[in-house]
C-alpha cells in the first residue's frame, strides 16, 4: 500500500501565494546545503540560488525535511538549521522518505527527493 506524502507537506506563504495564483516556481533541493559544501559556504549558497530564481522572476521552494515534516519552501531560520552541519542530516532520495520522516530527522533533499516532494506539493 502507497502511503501520500503530500499529507506530511509544509508550505511557506510565499509559495501558497504562488501555486494559488499559478505563478512560475522552482524547486531547488537541499542535499548542497547537508552534505555538499562545508558550513557557512552551505547557507550563504543556499541564499544565493534562491536570489538567482527570483532574478529570473519565479518563486524558489528550497525543499527539506525538518521535524518529520517536508518543507516546501525554506525560511532563512529553517535553511541554517538545515545547514547546521554540527548536527546531522540524512541525503533523502526516494526509498529515505519513510524512515526519515517516521524518526523526524532532519534531511536534505537530492533531486530526485526534491522531484517527489515537488510533484506531491503541485509544482510542476
Amino acid at each position: 500500500m502507497k502511503t501520500d506524502i503530500s499529507q506530511f507537506l509544509i508550505y511557506t506563504q510565499e509559495i501558497s501565494q504562488a501555486l494559488k495564483r499559478q505563478q512560475p516556481i522552482v524547486a531547488l533541493e537541499t542535499a548542497v546545503l547537508t552534505h555538499g559544501l562545508p558550513y557557512p559556504d552551505n547557507i550563504e549558497l543556499s541564499h544565493q540560488l534562491e536570489d538567482e530564481v527570483k532574478q529570473g522572476g519565479a518563486t524558489p521552494a528550497t525543499v527539506g525535511l525538518l521535524d518529520g515534516k517536508i518543507h516546501i519552501g525554506l525560511t532563512a531560520d529553517e535553511i541554517a538549521r538545515l545547514g547546521d552541519t554540527s548536527k546531522p542530516a540524512r541525503k533523502i532520495s526516494r526509498r529515505d522518505f519513510g524512515i526519515a520522516l517516521a524518526r523526524k530527522e532532519k534531511g536534505g533533499t537530492t533531486v530526485t527527493g526534491t522531484m517527489i516532494a515537488a510533484r506531491a506539493a503541485g509544482i510542476r
